[in-house]
């Protein structure tokens, strides 16, 4: 299955919406999208992973790479997902402490107001 990115505003967040499958052969694409965003002076992204129907290890450091970018710049990357075998996947690598876990991209910017 292929990956599709799509990226909007939402107030003052970068919302990346993910779909199909993360995997070692898509998630170089994720990753150069998420570095285009923060490039651009994004500082609090949403990754919605709503859509997404797989997700492996080298999509999870992808994750992991942008969230480490992004908190030294005072900014910060928000998950999207309401699908339980992506939040096991999180609970299970710990990630779900690393990460803020909404049930949607409103919940997401709603908790996190505007970005400073």
């Amino acid at each position: 299955m292929e990956l599709s990115l799509a990226t909007r505003a939402v107030a003052e967040h970068a919302v990346l919406e993910v779909g199909g499958e993360v995997d070692v052969y898509t998630a170089p694409r994720l990753r150069e999208r998420l570095n285009e965003l923060i490039d651009g002076g994004a500082r609090s992204v949403v990754v919605d992973l709503n859509r997404v129907d797989f997700l492996d290890s080298t999509g999870l450091g992808v994750l992991v790479g942008a969230h480490r970018r992004l908190r030294p710049l005072g900014g910060r990357c928000a998950l999207a997902c309401d699908k339980e075998p992506l939040l096991k996947i999180f609970r299970i690598t710990a990630l779900d402490q690393v990460f803020p876990l909404y049930p949607s991209v409103e919940a997401a910017t709603d908790a996190a107001g505007p970005s400073a």
